[in-house]
């Protein structure tokens, strides 16, 4: 490994983590919009999101770059796919806490409403998903990343309960279709960014030990 390289790929391990910290931001930020019903936090989420796709495009093309002049292989072309794969779910993770600030928008126009939904465990769930998948690959700890994907589950398991009692809801509620509908898609963003730390920490598992775990296969 020549020294351009190294520093090439010492720069990118810099860039993805510090796009995880701006996407961990944003989900953190998004989980207070959803808990304080606020359009202010909404607002700023959807005003920053530019400054992550800014970071996912330049993340992009470094590994392109890297790519076309070095060749690499073995476990630095698979470091190289990983950051690659995470730089994109990344940059979805960001989407969906932008899709949340949307409907918090739309939710902090009514104060009251006939039912509603305590996202706390389930917010704390995706949140803690995020940060394990990040920390796994800030350590390479590969049974840091198996638990993130267990978690997945449970995050499933809560949306679905979600759906039932939006359901049941809409029922109740005729005259609130809009707002019930704008609630339950919260949890829609929620489970979708569980989903991609999930992806997050298969990637993880497939740099330490060149094994594809998706699909179930762990």
């Amino acid at each position: 490994m020549t020294k351009q390289f190294q520093r090439e790929i010492e720069k990118l391990k810099k860039l993805i983590l510090s796009l995880g910290a701006m996407v961990e931001e944003e989900v953190r930020m998004a989980i207070k919009a959803i808990e304080l019903k606020d359009a202010g936090i909404a607002k700023k989420i959807i005003n920053d999101d530019h400054n992550i796709d800014e970071m996912e495009v330049e993340i992009e093309e470094e590994c392109l770059k890297v790519l076309a002049l070095h060749q690499p292989v073995a476990v630095d072309l698979r470091f190289l796919i990983a950051v690659i794969k995470i730089n994109n779910d990344l940059e979805r993770i960001g989407d969906e806490a932008v899709n949340i600030a949307e409907r918090v928008e739309s939710l902090a126009k009514r104060k009251t409403a006939g039912f509603t939904y305590d996202y706390s465990e389930m917010a704390e769930k995706a949140e803690d998903m995020l940060k394990k998948s990040l920390d796994a690959l800030v350590n390479l700890d590969v049974d840091l990343a198996f638990k993130v994907l267990i978690k997945d589950d449970e995050v499933d398991d809560i949306q679905k309960n979600v759906y039932q009692l939006t359901k049941q809801a809409i029922g109740e509620h005729s005259d609130d279709v809009k707002f019930l509908i704008n609630q339950y898609l919260i949890s829609r963003h929620l489970e979708r960014i569980a989903d991609h730390a999930t992806n997050i920490a298969e990637e993880v598992i497939y740099l330490i030990e060149g094994e594809i775990v998706r699909h179930g296969k762990y």
